[in-house]
């Protein structure tokens, strides 16, 4: 490793080869204001102008550069708080308020938005620039994803990571000049658009330019027309929770949730990791019947609904290589509204189901209209990871003080540390695998651990397994841009695989659209890798959940077995089909 001789602030310092200087100085310990790198991973490319410092390269002249693409070179005099480079990067800042609609106090970004943490850190002034702004455009059509013009800077983060984890170019600069403004082709809304509404980009828009749509309002009409209202919380959003109140990334705050949920006034506390556990049933059951009955393969999962967007988007003709089971909280929603209303003597019609995901897609997918029966939809409402972190505050909830509670038992209290897993990429993938050993086998698989398919980074991994003389090929992606490459080799005719487990988001759920945001300039605490670390941070959180978990199987949860016993039958029964399983839309427009 190559290290050039830099001076920062008139300090000799050392570096790597190759880093720009907001790379150097951070390792340095500075703190360059910046919208970009360091915040979320995704760079501006220099478009915002906020890190500019003076460099002088040899002999030459000192130079205002912005310090996120401007490489170190040997023997380099970087300046930082210089009158010239403090004047010009407070100036950007104000330029880029001078264009920027300002109604903070109604912002759902208020409180973490990174322009107006730059703003307070430069010293930037307030109407400094005033006059014309760019014509807004306001897309709020989908359930998921909102978008607001008027609150964007143009620092392209958004588009950088569409690309960097789909693969996709869903979003653009749309239009020139002074009427340039990001958006789907043409300033289409995100509806008429091959968004698969991830909400990948809402994490790392550092304005409320991208949000996700809120349903809050819909959950307060909820308990204020004296509904049922019973609530359902997917594994991987206790693993993100905790960062809306100051907890370090990484830290489990399950039964602290618990207790939150109880003071909101909800009937019911469940955790999705039932359904979750149900899910498997199903489609462990329904990949055996494909294995052994010559039906399509390889299977494909089907839990996460940005994947399903994509499928039916790009890739309609390989829908009957989806898993039919629908995701394991529109699984749960439907026992909610069937056995468990039916057991309470509840007309389904009153009982109001609120799922608590770490995705923005899920808002879609409960929309669906396969996703209901008679008329009643499975799930009502979904509320993000963040969501509930601003539920909870508004309700005046001191987080950090209350007591650890557990999950009501009723029904649906019981969970496997297989349904733990889910929330990972690799996660469904290994939960199956532990229920599909012991149906060909007959006895569990000895280390219960698949960890082959285990890792949070975006690629794609595979293993072949022999069971009882069965040999299963099966891989795991994460993001389209990786799905992509599995889906071609199907389409195709040359997968080897039998069994695809592919996530919306890469890294799985623990990533997802709607969970914490991830920025280290609101967490100065947090270890300076805290971007290459966090979704390793996150998994871990359920992995360490799912060992200490007596029943680590999904088959084995005595709940499940009598939800079978007492209402389903058994696993893929027509009772199951009617309420487990679902269909998909061939006849969405396609853009492959």
């Amino acid at each position: 490793m190559e290290l050039l001789n830099i001076k920062i602030e008139g300090q000799d310092y050392q570096v790597e080869k190759g880093l720009t200087i907001l790379e150097a100085a951070k390792k340095c310990g500075y703190e360059i204001p910046s919208l970009c790198a360091f915040n979320h991973g995704e760079c501006s490319l220099a478009s915002c102008r906020v890190c500019l410092v003076e460099a002088q390269e040899g002999n030459g002249p000192n130079r205002l550069v912005a310090s996120c693409v401007y490489p170190v070179s040997e023997g380099m005099k970087i300046t930082i708080g210089s009158p010239k480079a403090t004047a010009a990067r407070r100036t950007s800042v104000e330029l880029l308020l001078s264009n920027h609609n300002r109604n903070c106090q109604e912002c759902d970004k208020n409180g973490k938005c990174e322009l107006l943490h730059v703003a307070q850190v430069t010293g930037a002034r307030e109407n400094m620039y005033e006059g014309e702004k760019t014509p807004t455009t306001v897309d709020m059509l989908t359930p998921s994803i909102k978008r607001d013009t008027s609150k964007c800077i143009l620092c392209g983060r958004c588009i950088a990571r569409c690309g960097s984890a789909h693969g996709l170019s869903v979003l653009g600069f749309e239009k020139r000049g002074f009427k340039t403004i990001v958006g789907p082709a043409e300033d289409r809304s995100f509806k008429d658009s091959p968004c698969i509404l991830c909400g990948q980009c809402t994490t790392v828009c550092p304005t409320g330019a991208l949000m996700e749509v809120s349903e809050i309002d819909k959950v307060d009409a909820a308990f204020k027309a004296g509904k049922h209202v019973v609530v359902q919380v997917a594994p991987a959003v206790r693993a993100s929770l905790g960062e809306e109140f100051g907890y370090k990334i990484g830290t489990p705050v399950t039964g602290k949730m618990i207790a939150a949920l109880r003071r909101l006034g909800f009937e019911r506390c469940y955790d999705v990791n039932f359904g979750a556990d149900l899910t498997i049933m199903e489609e462990g059951t329904e990949l055996l019947n494909r294995i052994t009955n010559g039906g399509v393969l390889p299977m494909f999962t089907s839990c996460s609904p940005g994947w399903i967007n994509y499928a039916e988007y790009y890739y309609a003709d390989l829908l009957d290589h989806l898993s039919t089971c629908k995701s394991p909280h529109q699984m749960q929603g439907a026992i909610i509204k069937s056995y468990w209303a039916q057991q309470k003597g509840y007309d389904p019609k009153d009982v109001f189901v609120v799922s608590v995901m770490p995705c923005t897609a899920k808002k879609f997918e409960k929309d669906r209209k396969q996703m209901e029966k008679d008329g009643v939809k499975d799930v009502d409402a979904v509320l993000t990871t963040r969501e509930l972190g601003k539920l909870i505050k508004r309700s005046g909830i001191n987080f950090n003080k209350l007591p650890d509670e557990e999950w009501d038992q009723d029904i649906m209290g019981e969970y496997s540390g297989a349904g733990v897993i889910f929330g990972v990429t690799g996660g469904v993938m290994e939960a199956a695998l532990r229920t599909v050993y012991y149906k060909l086998t007959g006895h569990e698989y000895g280390k219960i651990e698949f960890t082959e398919v285990r890792g949070s980074d975006a690629g794609i991994r595979e293993a072949s397994l022999d069971i009882n003389g069965t040999v299963v090929n099966i891989a795991v992606a994460s993001g389209m841009k990786s799905a992509k490459v599995l889906c071609d080799e199907v389409r195709a005719g040359t997968s080897k695989y039998h069994f695809i487990e592919i996530m919306g988001c890469p890294g799985g759920c623990i990533n997802g659209g709607g969970q914490s945001y991830v920025k280290p300039c609101f967490l100065p605490n947090e270890d300076d890798d805290i971007l290459d670390t966090y979704k390793a941070k996150r998994a871990q959180a359920l992995y360490s959940e799912d060992e200490r978990q007596v029943i680590r199987q999904s088959h084995n949860n005595k709940q499940i077995q009598e939800l079978y016993e007492k209402f389903l039958g058994e696993p893929n029964s027509h009772l199951a089909h009617e309420l487990l399983h679902t269909t998909y839309n061939k006849d969405r427009v396609r853009f492959d």
